[in-house]
């Protein structure tokens, strides 16, 4: 296996220094930078070319969700992990509307992390658990939800092509992939979330949690 090429983005001493230790051991991911604000990070990121961004969203100079937007508009193949104490469902929702690739507490177990991190950088999903049940909801079905299972009416296409979207992968990524060109992954993503009856990636996600389409990368 490769190793994972991580860049830190966090302002805290005790984050960095912590997260280098819980992976010193670890020979499958390497720790290339840190980075203490949005700015630098970056910088870093477009001189240093990681394979996943593991970014705070509490930065000085720019606001993580920010820092998380440019990266992927200047970095699409830079996968973000997010690791924060905010459990806000605005947060999240903004985020995956980005494109971001994960999202870990930091009150989360440090196997959590690892395990995120390479769940992303191999093109799939991580959300922490208690992220998971606040998108799916709690105590109830989410509206995505129908009693008729309609992801019996998609083609084997567009199920393919919304449940790596779902994973994070742009346009151009699953053109590249599957070998066929943007404007039919755009056709068959269309036609698949319009007879899910789905308008934006946060729902998209969110029902292939539902539908265990993210449970392995």
């Amino acid at each position: 296996m490769a190793q994972i090429r991580i860049l830190v983005a966090d302002d805290h001493h005790l984050v960095l220094a912590g997260l280098k230790a819980l992976v010193v051991d670890d020979p499958s991911i390497e720790v290339i930078g840190e980075a203490k604000d949005g700015p630098s990070a970056l910088r870093l990121a477009g001189e240093l070319k990681p394979d996943v961004v593991v970014l705070d969203l509490s930065l000085p100079g720019m606001h993580g969700i920010r820092v998380a937007q440019s990266l992927r508009a200047q970095m699409p193949r830079c996968y973000v992990l997010i690791l924060s104490v905010h459990e806000d469902r605005a947060y999240l929702r903004q985020l995956l509307e980005i494109g971001v690739s994960g999202y870990v507490l930091k009150r989360s177990a440090p196997e959590a992390l690892i395990a995120a991190i390479r769940a992303v950088a191999a093109g799939g999903t991580y959300l922490d658990p208690a992220i998971a049940a606040m998108v799916i909801g709690r105590g109830s079905q989410p509206r995505i939800v129908h009693s008729t299972d309609r992801s019996t009416e998609l083609s084997a296409r567009e199920r393919e092509v919304l449940q790596l979207a779902a994973a994070g992968h742009t346009n151009k990524e699953l053109s590249s992939r599957l070998r066929i060109g943007v404007k039919t992954i755009e056709t068959h993503k269309a036609r698949g979330m319009e007879k899910l009856g789905l308008e934006t990636r946060a729902e998209l996600v969110r029902y292939a949690i539902v539908k265990g389409w993210l449970a392995s990368p």
